[in-house]
């Protein structure tokens, strides 16, 4: 029996691609060689959209359908249902009827009679398929394709950060924590936290007593499927039935703080990634909580009402581990409550974050390790672990696993952190902790951030400090070589300047050169992640302007096939780039070529026998020109390229001129990354200098000034 589809559920050409279990550049081949290819319906020129029927049916008919064609078949009709909510409750339907096999649904997921006739016929066709494939993988498989559709609605928390908030509950304390038999998160979103502790407590033989996991979230959605996805993968592999789980599960569907529905579990471990500035968390009707022990939390500061509401649902000894923004550790009006919680002994750790770890990938976040006091007083501890993390990062060319778009490398961030918990600086570039005395951050700010109180590591920054200064050095040297070449120059002779100039546009009518516009591509082409060697990257005028350093690349398979349909424009070894823009205005010869061009980028290919590619860049990047052919003179203004001159020399004295240009450019960009260089080492010697790490000072030669 065929699947229904009509026109309504459309696919891109990334899906055709998947559907077929192919490239996205051979579905761009077959749509330029076969005329009988179906016809958009829908979508942009640069990512048009197709009906899922004529596509299928071209398909089956040129027999292109590939192996993975069910489930990459099937999410269209997900996409199809609309909204987030209509499409995560029919994932939730299809994981409970998996997970319960033939028992009625007991779950949080929304009863099958609440979804309608359509989105019933879909679970069927799921559930069919997930009985050939795996229950969990398709489900998975469903899961992460409704997370990625969705990811500026949904934070969720990345499987890796999971792991090491699980990992650093149980290293925390007096030693590892084998006894842990219930966890929680208040928090849960789609159960990914929970199940990384079910990775790290759970007893996969079944012999010893179960993990309980305990989960809530105020969004019904996300706690169906968290539920659902805990019920699946406690099932052991080949085995359907719910009856034998390795651990137990229970996700409810409220909202935490206003109706905790679990007021006396006393869990093991609290592992949580709260929301972030919140401001209606139910300030007005929960002012006598008795959970508050350590202060009423201000209106805005939510976070500490989820850091208290931890702390009241461990058992005494219990570990908590909290994902806060970095604000928490220092605004003004949550200080009282931080200089509680010290005074008490429950804050034990705080680590600072690189950005990138979860959402918002832009900002360093950090993770607070509490401890429930023995018996309910007060903690003899008296001092609070401060790691520094924010700037673990691998080395230029160690090649090591990063974790997808936020370039974390999570192996070396995980080793950084755990030997800094447990006083181990033998690893690999440790980042900087120190333990902080109470009394030393019980002052007016009681600021908790980690920078302010751990130096740099000292072995990384002598190291970088070493590195720095041989850089500095050899920019130095460059600097003076170019610096005496190009200071001889005598730019008052007049030499050629007489013959005037030409513009671009004239030289283009003249076949001395061709001129390419660049493109924006297809948004299921560009990828922000590590690029491969074999990547293409693409430039943007963004990039430009923050230093020429690009985010995004393409693969070399599938922006050849955009080349060669016209959609993409790449740039050959010895071409010009121009930017169009008035605020980023410059040009180059791309040496670094094969480079996939924005819009506002143009591409200028010479003849050789005419023109020199490095005398053409020098005459176009002089800022005059660019005033000269801008449309305003404002920092939103385009820069008409055509419209650029250029001199008019002989091709001898164009290499000339081009030696020089290229020399020109050598120097500026030796001088900009001297600067660059020069300010980390005055900041590091600084940081290094005030921390007290130059014992000979005393015996260093007084440098001989004067006072004006």
């Amino acid at each position: 029996m065929s699947d229904p589809a009509d026109l309504s559920v459309s696919v891109t050409l990334a899906e055709i691609a998947r559907i077929a279990g192919v490239g996205r550049a051979a579905v761009s081949n077959w749509r330029r060689r076969h005329e009988s290819f179906p016809a958009p319906v829908g979508g942009t020129d640069t990512s048009p959209q197709f009906a899922l029927s004529q596509v299928e049916s071209w398909l089956r008919t040129h027999n292109k359908i590939g192996e993975v064609g069910g489930r990459e078949r099937l999410w269209p009709e997900f996409e199809a249902l609309g909204n987030r909510d209509a499409m995560g409750a029919v994932i939730a339907a299809t994981g409970m009827r998996l997970a319960r096999a033939e028992e009625p649904e007991t779950g949080v997921g929304a009863p099958e009679a609440e979804l309608s006739k359509t989105q019933r016929s879909l679970v069927d066709r799921a559930v069919a398929l997930a009985r050939k494939h795996g229950a969990y993988d398709v489900f998975d498989f469903l899961l992460s394709r409704w997370l990625e559709t969705h990811i500026r609605q949904i934070s969720a928390t990345p499987q890796p950060l999971a792991d090491l908030m699980a990992e650093l509950a149980e290293a925390s304390g007096d030693g590892e924590r084998d006894d842990v038999r219930t966890v929680l998160d208040p928090a849960c979103g789609t159960g990914g936290i929970l199940l990384a502790a079910a990775r790290r407590w759970a007893d996969p033989s079944g012999s010893g007593s179960r993990l309980k996991l305990l989960g809530q979230d105020t969004d019904p959605v996300q706690a169906a499927l968290a539920d659902v996805r805990l019920l699946l993968a406690a099932q052991p592999a080949g085995q359907r039935s719910s009856r034998k789980t390795m651990w137990e599960s229970e996700v409810r569907w409220g909202d935490t703080l206003r109706t905790d529905p679990r007021p006396d579990v006393r869990a093991d471990v609290v592992l949580c990634n709260p929301p972030f500035n919140e401001r209606d968390w139910g300030y007005e009707e929960l002012a006598t909580d008795p959970r508050w022990t350590y202060g009423l939390p201000p209106r805005t500061e939510s976070e500490l009402a989820w850091v208290q509401h931890a702390l009241a649902r461990l058992s005494p000894g219990g570990t908590a581990v909290v994902l806060l923004p970095p604000a928490v550790a220092s605004r003004k009006a949550g200080r009282r409550i931080r200089a509680a919680l010290l005074r008490a002994g429950v804050l034990r750790t705080v680590v600072a974050l690189p950005p990138g770890c979860a959402p918002p990938h832009s900002v360093a976040l950090h993770l607070w390790v509490l401890r429930a006091v023995e018996g309910g007083g007060t903690d003899p501890k008296t001092q609070v672990l401060m790691v520094d993390a924010a700037d673990v990062q691998p080395e230029a060319g160690d090649g090591a696993q990063r974790g997808g778009r936020s370039g974390i490398d999570w192996p070396l961030l995980r080793r950084s952190v755990l030997s800094a918990l447990t006083g181990d600086a033998s690893g690999d570039r440790p980042c900087g902790y120190a333990s902080v005395p109470v009394i030393d951050l019980l002052d007016d700010e009681v600021d908790l951030t980690p920078a302010r109180h751990v130096p740099k590591a000292t072995a990384s920054a002598v190291l970088g400090l070493r590195h720095s200064w041989t850089r500095f050095g050899t920019l130095l040297d460059e600097l003076r070589d170019l610096t005496g070449s190009l200071s001889r120059l005598d730019l008052n002779a007049e030499g050629g300047v007489g013959q005037g100039s030409v513009s671009v546009g004239d030289l283009i009518r003249a076949g001395a050169l061709t001129l390419r516009a660049g493109q924006q591509p297809a948004d299921e082409l560009v990828r922000t992640d590590d690029a491969p060697a074999d990547s293409v990257p693409l430039l943007t005028v963004p990039d430009v302007a923050a230093g020429g350093g690009t985010k995004g690349w393409l693969s070399s398979a599938e922006a050849s096939a955009e080349e060669e349909s016209g959609t993409v424009t790449i740039t050959a070894p010895d071409e010009v780039v121009v930017v169009g823009s008035y605020r980023a205005f410059t040009a180059w010869v791309d040496v670094d070529a094969p480079t996939v061009l924005g819009p506002q980028l143009f591409a200028l290919r010479v003849d050789p026998a005419l023109l020199d590619p490095w005398f053409l860049a020098g005459c176009l990047r002089a800022p005059a020109n660019a005033r000269r052919a801008g449309t305003h003179a404002s920092s939103s203004s385009r820069v008409d390229v055509r419209r650029l001159q250029v001199l008019r020399l002989p091709l001898p004295e164009q290499r000339a001129y081009g030696e020089v240009f290229r020399r020109l450019i050598d120097f500026e960009r030796s001088l900009r990354e001297a600067g660059t260089v020069g300010r980390e080492l005055v900041n590091d010697m600084t940081d290094g200098l005030s921390a007290g790490r130059l014992p000979g000072a005393r015996r260093f030669p007084a440098a001989r000034t004067s006072v004006m």
